[in-house]
């Protein structure tokens, strides 16, 4: 990868296509983790990976490549809710894709989307983005141990999440 970040900071089209390539399920997760619609998650990646080949030569170490465009489009997540809540909304019904994906249609997901945002962003960065505290730590600009805490309460809301769902 750090070949790829290389190559593309010298120009390279090419070399920034395959790494926005390698990188498109990892940012599709952790834009889902935030926003529910298909069309605002498109639109947030599509805008991060603007940002990523406008500002590559800001990066300052290739190996922290990953969280640096994940802080981005977190950001431009959180843009697309601030532009959400201030929208005026009609009385129509949105049209809405019947998507059969495991990970979305399981109780794991329906668990996450129960605990409050903070603890499920932290949730998802770690658990499924594979994400060291202290990389969640930079992406959302909190302290490590906010990022421990946080982590710690998302795990006890599942388990009891979770633990209903096994009773039931």
């Amino acid at each position: 990868m750090e070949e790829l970040i290389s190559q593309a900071r010298n120009g390279d089209p090419d070399a920034f296509t395959a790494l926005m390539e390698s990188q498109m399920q990892n940012m599709y997760k952790a834009a889902r983790s935030v926003l529910c619609n298909d069309e605002d998650i498109a639109d947030a990646i599509s805008d991060t990976i603007l940002v990523c080949w406008e500002k590559l030569s800001q990066l300052k170490e290739a190996r922290y490549f990953r969280t640096w465009m994940t802080r981005i489009l977190l950001n431009k997540c959180n843009d697309i809710l601030r532009k959400r809540r201030q929208m005026v909304w009609m009385d129509e019904i949105p049209e809405t894709p019947d998507v059969d994906d495991g990970f979305e249609n399981s109780e794991w997901k329906e668990a996450l989307n129960s605990l409050a945002e903070n603890f499920r962003l932290v949730v998802m960065l770690y658990y499924i983005e594979g994400f060291k505290t202290s990389e969640i730590s930079q992406i959302l600009d909190i302290p490590e141990g906010t990022v421990r805490s946080r982590l710690a309460r998302g795990r006890e809301q599942l388990a009891g999440l979770l633990q209903l769902k096994v009773v039931n």
